[in-house]
């Protein structure tokens, strides 16, 4: 599929699941006096859940905890993972460089979403907590994959040439290798979003970071799961817009990319 029609259907399939994370809740109202459970019809577009409250209005309120708790782990992680694997890249002490690596490699060695049960476990943390936690445990990852894709860079004779210039860390680092691995950490950005989706939907699904009854996606999937053949809306729609949002956020990353790549 040519980037064009790839970016087109992109924005097609993750217009609705973000508009409807951003904005829904303007367009929600408020909470009307709940029904018949699975009550179909009297104002219920998509009915109503199982304890009697309107499904659709649940999900103008549920998508953007998901969205705001993704994008706020990948860029928490991203604020750790760029410095430290820039600088395990570009240093030439090779004790810096293990003292920054080998730490986090003990943390890649635990399952993610393991790790956010126990700690989660302890403190029950809310939905800044959960982008925090999700954010630690991509950190590992993301620094690796920045590191590996800026030691090329750092090993040209250019880098050697600003040194001996006297260019700052920030120039040598940022300016110059950062630069040329921007391509990959791009790419990699695309990969990580929809990890991330993933992840934050899993945690909430198993009751992470979000109250039981609160209004979120993955919750309406885990709360509504049981009663799904009797009223399956409750269910399908909540989860077909998780998965149109980390579908779409794929096709957009590879568009811009192969778009990039395509130039003369």
């Amino acid at each position: 599929m040519r980037a064009p029609r790839r970016l087109l259907l992109g924005l097609a399939v993750v217009a609705v699941p973000l508009f409807l994370a951003l904005l829904g809740p303007l367009f929600a109202g408020e909470p009307g006096p709940r029904a018949v459970s699975f009550t179909l019809g009297d104002g219920h577009w998509l009915g109503t859940d199982f304890v009697g409250r309107d499904v659709w209005q649940q999900v103008l309120h549920g998508g953007r905890t998901v969205v705001l708790t993704a994008l706020a782990a990948t860029a928490l992680a991203y604020a750790v993972a760029l410095p430290v694997g820039l600088a395990a890249a570009v240093t030439r002490a090779r004790w810096l460089e293990e003292l920054l690596m080998r730490p986090l490699d003990v943390l890649l060695a635990v399952p993610s979403l393991l790790l956010i049960l126990l700690v989660a476990s302890v403190f029950s943390p809310g939905a800044a907590g959960l982008a925090l936690l999700v954010a630690l445990v991509n950190v590992p990852d993301a620094a690796r994959i920045v590191r590996a894709a800026a030691a090329e860079a750092a090993a040209r004779p250019a880098v050697e040439a600003l040194r001996m210039q006297g260019e700052s860390w920030w120039r040598v680092a940022v300016g110059y290798v950062g630069r040329s691995a921007l391509r990959t950490l791009a790419a990699d950005a695309g990969v990580r979003l929809t990890g991330v989706l993933y992840l934050v939907s899993t945690a909430a699904f198993l009751g992470v970071g979000v109250a039981p009854d609160a209004a979120d996606w993955a919750v309406m999937v885990d709360r509504n799961r049981t009663g799904l053949f009797l009223q399956p809306w409750a269910v399908v729609v909540p989860a077909l817009l998780i998965v149109a949002l980390t579908t779409g956020t794929n096709l957009l990353f590879d568009a811009a990319l192969d778009k990039k790549g395509r130039r003369p």
